[in-house]
């Protein structure tokens, strides 16, 4: 049945028996308590039980009978290469998000971030560990510079602040900027506080200056630093040579409208199930064509940035049958399509089953039509992976990046629990699951899984919330000519012109 940590039968037919027996159970609405959530789910998003003791014993006797891997096991495609892993050391917190620059690879975790050494991926070093709590430290480098989003209520903007109510004044939340010219020993240079803080952010490069797009979200009016409403994004300017004046220039509306609400979507209890759209929880944008995708919550969006400091909405989607919580947007290589994810849950939910099927905690694939400020977001289809999970695994559609592949549309992408999907969307209406690598459930039932995986000069670079940092390789026809392609600087959601050796 299984051979060599790989699943050699059908995934669909794989895992079906255990996706009725969960739903039989009424078990697809759990929460995963310890699993660190990658955003506030909507109202509609919250589950209704904590896992059972019946649903262990469902994911035990799967797990007995070969449907789903063991506890902590291997399994992938026969493609895809397990190559190493660096367990978390000294910063326990949850891994987040990744960034690259030259052979260095720079991760996230709510309690700081490493920087490793990745000229040999099959023996990464650390070569430095900061410590600097302030969830969920998104993370992305420019040229000499790091920065850092603190999307939590802390006392101070310095790496040894505590806890603080966000209802007091005093709380700092917001960007902060090192610089890593000596990449060994990080310096804290700069600090600009944001309004709702940081919960991720996105780096838009202007000659000597970087422009930060700051999303955050879910005001309330008991907050001295985050009322509604709250309908846009924070643009900070960072000049290059002098990081430590950096400042907020603008705060763009996005969605303009009477009252608290604005002009996004009002969420629960006119959209059931959906959230409330008050600011955008991730920006992905695409310089070479002055273009920028948002994921808004309950809206999804396309932007032009010829202005780096005044972005323009130039169309707005929404899909309230679907998607619960726009959570992250990619471009394809010919910036022709945009796909969205769908954060069903927050990333704390059980959603790859088959009672939540096909179409939610998804992918959607949008064509965009027209030029310029005329351009369309048009919907085309759904993508999510076909094998399904525990009804203990946290698992939905989460951070991954292209795989750049000349006439092909190819992503590498996190599923939390789910693991690591490769798929490809070249046909738009028919995408399909071409490599993947996961493991199995957690012990006890705990959250956790991949957060984040992307593409970087020919490896899969992953950040497991709770297993550390992995580094695979993919050996396919369909995705080795981008071994050719070689990038200097990866900020994925900074999307860069793939250029070949």
């Amino acid at each position: 049945m299984r051979e060599d940590h790989v699943l050699r039968s059908h995934p669909r037919k794989q895992r079906r028996r255990l996706g009725v027996a969960a739903t039989a159970a009424g078990l697809l609405a759990a929460l995963l308590t310890a699993a660190p959530a990658g955003a506030v789910p909507g109202p509609g998003d919250l589950p209704e039980k904590r896992i059972s003791s019946s649903a262990q014993a469902e994911v035990e006797a799967a797990i007995e009978s070969g449907e789903i891997p063991g506890v902590d096991e291997i399994v992938h495609s026969r493609n895809i290469e397990h190559i190493s892993n660096t367990p978390k050391d000294l910063l326990p917190g949850t891994n987040s998000d990744l960034a690259f620059q030259g052979r260095y690879a720079f991760a996230g975790n709510y309690d700081g971030f490493k920087i490793f050494d990745i000229k040999n991926p099959r023996k990464p070093k650390v070569v430095a560990q900061v410590l600097c709590p302030g969830s969920q430290n998104d993370i992305s480098v420019s040229g000499d510079l790091l920065f850092l989003s603190t999307d939590s209520s802390r006392s101070d903007d310095s790496c040894n602040s505590t806890t603080q109510p966000v209802t007091e004044k005093s709380s700092w939340e917001g960007m902060k900027i090192f610089d890593i010219s000596d990449i060994t020993r990080p310096e804290y240079v700069a600090a600009v506080e944001t309004a709702c803080g940081s919960h991720t952010h996105t780096l838009l490069p202007d000659g000597d200056d970087v422009y930060v797009y700051v999303s955050s979200y879910a005001p309330n009016a008991a907050y001295p630093d985050c009322r509604p409403p709250h309908d846009g994004i924070s643009v900070i300017k960072v000049p290059a040579d002098a990081p430590e004046t950096a400042a907020v220039v603008d705060f763009p509306v996005l969605f303009p409208g009477e009252g608290e609400l604005g002009g996004g979507n009002p969420g629960s209890p006119v959209n059931p199930g959906v959230s409330r759209t008050t600011g955008c929880h991730d920006i992905t944008v695409l310089p070479s064509r002055n273009l920028a995708a948002g994921a808004c919550m309950g809206d999804g969006i396309l932007m032009d940035i010829s202005d780096p400091a005044a972005p323009v909405v130039i169309d707005q989607v929404q899909d309230n049958a679907n998607f619960a919580f726009w959570h992250s947007a990619t471009f394809n290589l010919d910036a022709d399509k945009v796909v969205f994810t769908d954060e069903l849950g927050g990333g704390g939910m059980a959603t790859c089953n088959e009672e939540i099927g096909p179409h939610r905690g998804a992918n959607g694939i949008y064509d965009i039509v027209g030029k310029g400020r005329n351009a369309e977001l048009r919907f085309v289809s759904y993508f999510k992976i076909p094998r399904h999970q525990a009804s203990t695994e946290n698992c939905v559609a989460h951070n991954g990046s292209l795989i750049p592949v000349k006439g092909r549309d190819i992503m590498v992408q996190s599923w939390y629990q789910g693991g690591i999907s490769v798929w490809e969307f070249t046909d738009s209406e028919n995408p399909e699951e071409i490599a993947y690598f996961e493991r199995g459930p957690l012990p006890d039932g705990r959250g956790g899984g991949t957060w984040s995986t992307y593409w970087y000069n020919g490896y899969l670079y992953s950040n497991d919330m709770a297993k550390g940092f992995d580094v695979l390789k993919l050996d396919d026809r369909r995705t080795n000519p981008a071994n050719r392609v070689h990038l200097d600087e990866l900020n994925a959601q900074t999307q860069p012109r793939y250029l070949r050796k």
